[in-house]
This record gives structure tokens, C-alpha cells and sequence, in this order.
């Protein structure tokens, strides 16, 4: 799936990266908590969050994080912006909640990296 194609799914408003609308997201993933992006994020996602300052930025550029979506109409102040850009990531924003957006995603067979857990049914 593109990003634009994420873009227009989540009616997003895009801050940063306008050139790069055209790359391709392999997986998605979901937090507030950076550690958590850290721990279970896969190079290649795109993230939705509804944290908005400079340690998200960072914390997407040393996971990998192709691109990243505030959620909630949150949007970044300038010195997020041109982080984003100084790191080429791009930034986007949606009015849809964490858990709507991570349904849209879900639903339309992104793959998410978040999966900290293995269920088994009650049987073992």
C-alpha cells in the first residue's frame, strides 16, 4: 500500500513529504509510547501516534519508520516539521482517533508490527 493511498483511507492533511506520497508501507504500528515502537516496530511501517514533539520524530528515525500520522486533528509545531524533514520523514494528520485509524489500516490488510503477544485458544 502507498502512503497516498494511506492518506486518502485516513482523510490526512500532510505537513511534510508531499514528494514522497508515492512510497510504499509494508506494516503498521500504533502508540503513544515510543519504547513501544522501539521494541516491536519493523523497518518499512508507517506510524500512528498521538504523540506530537521531537522524541517522535526521533524515535521514527531510528526505527525506521517510513512515516508517521498524527491522529485526534494533532498537528506539529514547526520545529517538528523541519525535524521531519532534516530526517525525510514524512508527517501527515488525520481526524481519526488511534483506534479508528489502526481499524481503517487493520481492515484494509495492513500488517502490524505491534504483535507482542501469541494467543492461543483455551484448549493450549
Amino acid at each position: 500500500m502507498t502512503l497516498n493511498e494511506i492518506s486518502k483511507l485516513l482523510s490526512c492533511e500532510v505537513f511534510c513529504g508531499e514528494d514522497q506520497l508515492n512510497m510504499d508501507i509494508e506494516f503498521g504500528c500504533a502508540s503513544d509510547l515510543m519504547s513501544d515502537v522501539l521494541a516491536f516496530s519493523r523497518s518499512g511501517a508507517i506510524l500512528l501516534t498521538g504523540l506530537v514533539n521531537t522524541q517522535t520524530i526521533h524515535t521514527a528515525f531510528i526505527a525506521e519508520i517510513n512515516a508517521v500520522v498524527f491522529v485526534r486533528r494533532k498537528k506539529p509545531d514547526k520545529d517538528i516539521v523541519a525535524l521531519a524533514r532534516e530526517k525525510h520523514i514524512p508527517l501527515l494528520g488525520t481526524p481519526y482517533s488511534l483506534y479508528e485509524a489502526s481499524g481503517i489500516l487493520y481492515k484494509t490488510g495492513l500488517i502490524s508490527t505491534m504483535e507482542c503477544i501469541s494467543v492461543k485458544n483455551e484448549n493450549g
